[in-house]
């Protein structure tokens, strides 16, 4: 068995503990730090977990917030287990079931 791991990104809850409601708030700061993002990329860094992340940003958020990344991200198991693909545990393969091709009959 495989486990599924996962983040949960935490970002609005550490800004709304510093009473920083509006994404647009962290755009000056972050500018400040030397890191330019527009309001869209802004928001969408804050409302989803970022599939990628640079360290000058990760390292401008935290200073921002006051936290450490680990405030800011929370590995989780998504799936206790998730069973491996067939065949995959060095078994034998399962059996090929062969199919028949049948023409309808010419009219």
């Amino acid at each position: 068995m495989i486990k599924k791991m996962g983040v949960a990104w935490q970002l609005r809850l550490r800004m709304a503990e510093r009473d920083m409601y509006s994404t647009t708030d962290l755009v000056p700061l972050l500018a400040e730090r030397g890191v330019r993002l527009s309001r869209e990329q802004v928001y969408r860094l804050v409302t989803a977990p970022p599939q990628r992340l640079s360290m000058d940003v990760l390292a401008a958020l935290c200073d921002i917030l006051t936290c450490t990344p680990n405030d800011l991200i929370t590995v989780e198991v998504v799936n206790a287990q998730v069973a491996k693909e067939a065949g995959a545990a060095g078994g034998p393969p399962p059996p090929v079931q062969r199919s028949t091709i049948r023409r309808p009959p010419a009219s």
